[in-house]
């Protein structure tokens, strides 16, 4: 069976970590990247998720390969314009072509239109500034388009014939109240997807978003539980494990019929 070679951007933590391990579990080689984020302290954000986004992805490569599968750890800042170009040179020199993108990583901030300084779960917000709309679409938007544009025209260079492209969105109709410049650059990640759905499937690639639902990265405390258990859109808490499944059934041989969806999980 051909191997295949996996680039999985925020993978040290949450999704991006189970992911890596569902893709290497299935046979493929895998490219950790990861860029360490020192959150501040927020009284209302459990310590478990700022320790997460802060830890490197070497212990999910050591848990990889611990189970007999191959996988690299590297350390990369996606807001460089030239990060795409040395992931896919590193990938290329130690596993060989990728043919699986999964653009996971965000620079999630946490601002607001509003005056109010705390959402509805404590945690705190500040307001919209160039600066945190910046690192919301430099990660969110900016590196995904990079990272497509690069795998396509890698891909089409080598006549390659079979590719997979996962993002990760949030946010619903009404955008993202609250957190107002990642759920925008999570919809202009949404919309390079589609039309990467579009464009790349004469060179036999596929493209698709998943919108996960809640999903239990660290930052879940009992309020956000109660919230969804309260809610008529939301149904149950995942974990990363589950939604990393999905994923890797979106990057698999049988999903070759399934392109230009937002899969949206409950």
């Amino acid at each position: 069976m051909l191997r295949h070679v996996a680039l999985v951007t925020g993978a040290n933590h949450g999704i991006g970590a189970a992911t890596a391990e569902a893709l290497a579990a299935g046979g493929c080689a895998v490219v950790c990247a990861y860029r360490k984020i020192h959150d501040p302290v927020d009284p209302a954000v459990p310590e478990a998720y700022r320790a997460g986004r802060a830890r490197t992805a070497d212990a999910v490569v050591a848990a990889i390969r611990a189970a007999g599968g191959e996988a690299v750890a590297v350390d990369e800042d996606l807001t460089d314009p030239q990060a795409p170009q040395r992931l896919f040179d590193l990938a290329e020199a130690t596993f060989g072509p990728v043919d699986i993108l999964i653009n996971n990583a965000t620079g999630w901030v946490q601002d607001t239109f509003s005056p109010q300084t705390v959402d509805q779960h404590g945690r705190q917000m500040q307001p919209v500034t160039v600066a945190t709309w910046s690192q919301q679409f430099a990660v969110d938007a900016m590196a995904p388009a990079l990272l497509i544009a690069e795998f396509a025209r890698r891909h089409a260079a080598r006549g390659a014939s079979w590719g997979r492209i996962v993002g990760l969105t949030s946010g619903a109709e009404l955008g993202f109240p609250q957190e107002v410049s990642y759920g925008a650059a999570k919809a202009a990640q949404t919309n390079y997807t589609m039309s990467a759905a579009v464009e790349l499937a004469p060179l036999g690639i596929t493209a698709n978003v998943v919108h996960p639902p809640v999903t239990d990265t660290g930052w879940v405390t009992d309020a956000v539980r109660e919230f969804v258990a309260q809610s008529t859109a939301l149904v149950t808490v995942a974990t990363p494990a589950q939604v990393a499944e999905v994923i890797a059934f979106l990057a698999s041989d049988a999903s070759a019929l399934i392109t230009g969806n937002v899969i949206t999980l409950r």
